[in-house]
């Protein structure tokens, strides 16, 4: 079957209907790139095109400095190679916090320009009036509460959140407000796990743990983490299922080594030889 379907069965498998309350945990992965989205699209339910693309393939020190532009490009390159997963875009950082408008203008151009299903966004009540604003105008919303990497800077770092009951009280505050107003979903990250339980527990949308909980209704985590191609850190709330990091230094350096020797190319590996 080609990738590419037709229209009406990639819409309808796109759809934000599996998105379930309390039904088969919600698997999610991050996907920046063609071929990464075409080997993950079996195996998960949604595909997160995350702005962490800013970290991962760019390597930029924050999510900040990822542009519209960015987040198009490779949504759409995640939308073409995927035949089944649910695609969702980041808005990046600077694209939706001026005004309801702007969000809308924005998650606009990533829906026609990608062909993705939805758009996710961080931030909890001060939020909640631009994601109804979405979505009474068609635009599907995946909310991000608890710890919000494009908030890293006011937070003053990458810290837990939930720790104590006024935090733990406003990460739950911003998790309603966001159902509320009309998403779909909830990522809930890098929050204490009792915290994100009880947020589970009282919003009426499935949440999508990273550093959370088990009791959430899905779990994503970054590819690049769960395939071992970092490694200088490792975040706790990950489990690495491969490592990638060593085999591909082994490569490039047998690649290396054939070259320099002339072993590479072969005649096997040339046109015109017998």
């Amino acid at each position: 079957m080609s990738t590419q379907g037709n229209a009406p069965d990639r819409a309808k498998r796109r759809g934000i209907g599996g998105f379930v309350k309390g039904g088969a945990p919600i698997v999610g992965l991050t996907a920046y790139t063609a071929p990464i989205a075409r080997l993950l699209d079996p195996h998960v339910d949604f595909l997160l095109v995350g702005d962490s693309l800013g970290m991962v393939v760019y390597g930029f020190d924050s999510t900040l400095p990822v542009t519209l532009e960015m987040m198009i490009a490779h949504g759409g390159a995640v939308v073409r190679a995927s035949a089944r997963a649910m695609v969702v875009v980041d808005l990046p950082f600077g694209s939706y916090q001026g005004s309801a408008e702007q969000a809308f203008g924005n998650a606009a151009r990533i829906l026609a320009e990608t062909g993705c299903a939805a758009v996710k966004l961080e931030g909890g009540e001060e939020m909640a009036e631009t994601v109804h604003f979405l979505t009474r105008r068609g635009v599907p919303v995946m909310g991000h509460v608890g710890l919000m990497p494009q908030s890293v800077n006011a937070a003053g770092g990458f810290k837990v959140q939930g720790r104590g009951e006024p935090q733990a009280e406003r990460v739950a505050a911003d998790a309603a407000a966001i159902a509320e107003a009309g998403a779909f979903a909830i990522v809930i990250e890098g929050t204490i796990e009792k915290v994100a339980r009880a947020i589970t527990e009282a919003v009426p949308v499935p949440t999508i743990g990273i550093g959370a909980s088990p009791a959430c209704d899905g779990q994503i985590l970054v590819t690049d983490d769960v395939l071992g191609v970092f490694t200088e850190f490792t975040p706790r709330f990950v489990k690495r299922y491969a490592e990638l990091a060593p085999l591909i230094s082994a490569a490039a350096e047998a690649y290396a080594g054939d070259v320099r020797a002339r072993r590479f190319p072969a005649k096997e590996h040339c046109f015109g030889t017998k």
